[in-house]
């Protein structure tokens, strides 16, 4: 009802066309407009933006619904056996898409969740340690995959430099987190099962997320533009 009251405002005046016309094109408010027309314009523009941060926001909880979603049942595609999971690491993926396509926080919050829940609703991976410290690896993909490429140009190459840092952050923060459940004692999980397990183990799940992420990134930047 407000917004129908401030766009009635607007119409009112002899130049209402011409007003909305500019709005629609520049954003901003065109000069030679009275007072009165420059707080209904401001407000019709108020308005505005907060109807399109709103439907953004809707946008951003749906998609990162999904990715929780698919992060919850890509395992099942690796028989839910462990040796498999860890060489594809097929819940790494729906997160690091959504850090991508929904930003930082709602890739670090998926990340974080995922598989905390598939560990309390199906008892995979086990909650501690593996879920724990696979919430703080996949919570980092997340959040640092979305922040870098938000910062950097919009160019293919950030898409590859915010994915390859995402991966190496991750990696680094599971076995940081591995390491301090595990009292810190180099002889129960030291650096060279670090390596061991997040690398050498992994390569088929690296080499798929380098290959896969990419593409799907390339293609929703272009439908998007």
């Amino acid at each position: 009802m407000l917004y129908c009251l401030w766009y009635a405002e607007v119409c009112h005046e002899d130049r209402s066309l011409f007003i909305i016309e500019k709005i629609n094109m520049t954003k901003t408010i065109p000069e030679g407009v009275t007072i009165s027309q420059q707080g209904a314009v401001r407000l019709f523009l108020l308005s505005e933006g907060s109807n399109m941060k709103r439907e953004t926001d809707v946008k951003k909880l749906t998609y990162s619904a999904l990715f929780l979603a698919l992060a919850f049942v890509l395992p099942f595609l690796t028989g839910q056996i462990q040796q498999i999971g860890n060489m594809l690491c097929p819940m790494h993926i729906p997160v690091i898409l959504c850090g991508f396509i929904c930003g930082a926080p709602w890739g670090g919050l998926v990340g974080a969740l995922a598989p905390i829940l598939r560990s309390m609703t199906l008892g995979m991976p086990v909650l501690f340690p593996n879920a724990v410290c696979m919430a703080v690896e996949l919570a980092v993909y997340g959040f640092v995959s979305g922040l870098l490429y938000s910062m950097l140009p919009k160019k293919k190459a950030s898409v590859y430099i915010s994915l390859i840092t995402a991966m190496i952050a991750g990696r680094a923060a599971w076995g940081l987190a591995m390491f301090s459940v595990l009292g810190f004692d180099t002889a129960k999980f030291g650096f060279d099962a670090i390596i061991a397990t997040t690398i050498t183990a992994s390569i088929p799940g690296i080499i798929l997320q380098l290959v896969l992420i990419p593409v799907i990134v390339f293609a929703v930047e272009k439908r998007v533009k």
